[in-house]
């Protein structure tokens, strides 16, 4: 594809910090970039504590784990999300309790229903859109944020996770991290994270813990890439307003609502398969929406009565990365706009 969904720009520090880390042969889960990638991504998101892991997913397991959840607990998850949001609650034992999403894709905060067994939420900043935290606090719930999609977005819960995966708003190949300004959070999940070995290291180990390190390979990666965020989140809202200029008048197509930070550039469209196609052809990659989670054969629910499920019919989202030029996003926008003219022509 000469337009794919995402794509990493690696241009900078980068190759000279892994070489450096290869040279000194701290390439594991110790070495000088883990601690210096977890201070400064902790520092632009105006946080305390960065503990660095090996996915999005490990990191909202970690989170989950470091408050307590356990098997018997219930934990309030969006139906309109990637899957590990729930996987990282049935991991623990815990059952996630879905809830439909509104019209921004996020969590409708009034279908929201608390049991005496509900001991948290994992609100998820859809596509970089933020969820309505005030609210969400409100509930008196513990709070682990999914913001796996909002790399940029401050966190206001207990715990902000974030996915480091390739096509993210920057990246360390692999990785996550977890956000906090609770010590005794830091603590624990740093804890939890490296096998839950004692201070002395005696490989006598007083609860189970997870191997969820991330090497110091993608931490040198990732932290070349973090000293660059504001320039990638800036290039961002730059594609997101040349989508939203080059797209509007094509009333096959609905554009969404405006994101705190621009991951991916979501619609809802008419014909989707069939553009797709179109796009493919023309050499521009497109994704669906994901699936509720209800729809998910181990969670298999009545899904089809769900907004999600309505949404998963119709959205797809569009390249979105650092290198895309507004000639680009305006190649890409005329091919759109070309299949449903030729379209309602046929």
């Amino acid at each position: 594809m000469k337009y794919p969904v995402s794509k990493p720009n690696l241009k900078k520090n980068e190759l000279r910090y892994v070489t450096k880390a290869v040279k000194s042969g701290w390439v594991s889960s110790k070495g000088e970039y883990i601690e210096k990638f977890e201070k400064l991504f902790a520092k632009k998101h105006g946080m305390k504590y960065g503990i660095a892991c090996s996915s999005g997913t490990t990191a909202l397991t970690l989170a989950l784990a470091s408050l307590g959840i356990k098997k018997g607990d219930e934990v309030i998850v969006p139906e309109f999300t990637m899957i590990a949001t729930a996987w990282a609650v049935s991991y623990l034992g815990a059952k996630p309790v879905f809830v439909d999403c509104d019209k921004r894709f996020l969590i409708d905060i009034d279908k929201i229903k608390i049991t005496p067994k509900t001991k948290a939420i994992i609100p998820v900043h859809i596509y970089g859109r933020q969820c309505d935290m005030k609210a969400i606090k409100k509930l008196g719930l513990k709070i682990v944020e999914d913001s796996c999609e909002a790399i940029g977005v401050k966190p206001e819960g207990d715990i902000a996770c974030y996915s480091l995966f390739a096509n993210k708003i920057i990246t360390a190949g692999e990785g996550g991290i977890c956000l906090t300004n609770n010590k005794k959070l830091a603590e624990k999940m740093k804890y939890l994270r490296a096998m839950a070995f004692d201070p002395d290291h005696t490989f006598l180990h007083k609860e189970i813990g997870f191997n969820f390190r991330m090497t110091n390979l993608q931490a040198a990666v990732v932290l070349a890439q973090t000293e660059r965020l504001k320039k990638f989140l800036e290039k961002r809202k730059k594609i997101e307003k040349w989508y939203d200029q080059y797209l509007a008048g094509i009333k096959e197509i609905r554009i969404m609502p405006k994101r705190k930070v621009l991951w991916q550039y979501d619609i809802l469209v008419e014909n989707r398969e069939e553009l797709m196609k179109f796009l493919a052809k023309n050499g521009i990659e497109t994704r669906r929406f994901f699936k509720p989670m209800s729809q998910q054969l181990m969670y298999l629910g009545n899904y089809k009565k769900t907004m999600a499920y309505c949404y998963s019919l119709f959205g797809l989202y569009l390249p979105t990365y650092y290198d895309l030029t507004e000639k680009d996003v305006k190649f890409i926008c005329n091919k759109i706009r070309e299949f449903y003219e030729n379209a309602s022509c046929g």
